[in-house]
């Protein structure tokens, strides 16, 4: 009986890598995911390369293979066996699940996808938080007031809040509104 492995979130991130600007996968790394051998996960695509084009597969480069190598992303050159590693990218991962059939490549594709699109949105939404505090900054920077000119108003912001707290939870000293009975004069 085979041992299944078990594939986290965190063992996919830790697979995906930004080359020429992609957030990209290697096919070994793939393989690995797919319980299947490079070389077979290859010969698949080399039989379906009209499913392939450069946006969703390339090969890597010499020099991106030593940056690979020398960011600890590949261990050495010799775990290549030779050849260039092909690069998947998002729409590469899915097309692969098309071109390897089994039930864990299709599994495994559909969570390496949903982690990109994580991943993305992520980005997205850090983009945004980085344009507000630069629109923040520059309006710091336009106002032109002196630095202890903030620090007072932000202190009397401060002061105004805390107020406001501190009169919402003081107790109630009016008297009730309502007949009077003989019981509570």
């Amino acid at each position: 009986m085979a041992k299944e492995i078990i594939v986290t979130d965190t063992i996919i991130e830790n697979r995906i890598f930004e080359l020429r600007g992609e957030k990209i996968m290697l096919d070994r790394d793939l393989a690995n995911l797919y319980e299947v051998e490079t070389r077979r996960l290859n010969e698949q695509v080399k039989r379906n390369q009209e499913r392939f084009p450069k946006n969703f597969m390339f090969r890597l480069t010499e020099d991106e293979v030593d940056l690979m190598v020398s960011q600890n992303a590949i261990p050495s050159k010799q775990v290549l066996g030779g050849s260039m590693p092909n690069a998947f990218t998002e729409h590469g991962v899915l097309m692969l699940a098309n071109v390897i059939k089994s039930g864990k490549a299709i599994e495994t594709s559909l969570r390496v996808i949903e982690i990109f699109v994580k991943l993305r949105k992520l980005v997205l939404e850090n983009q945004e938080i980085l344009k507000r505090l630069e629109q923040l900054d520059k309006r710091l920077l336009n106002i032109g007031h002196d630095v202890k000119m903030h620090d007072d108003e932000i202190a009397s912001i401060f002061e105004l809040v805390h107020g406001l707290i501190d009169v919402k939870n003081k107790p109630q000293t009016r008297n009730p509104i309502g007949f009077k009975t003989k019981n509570n004069k």
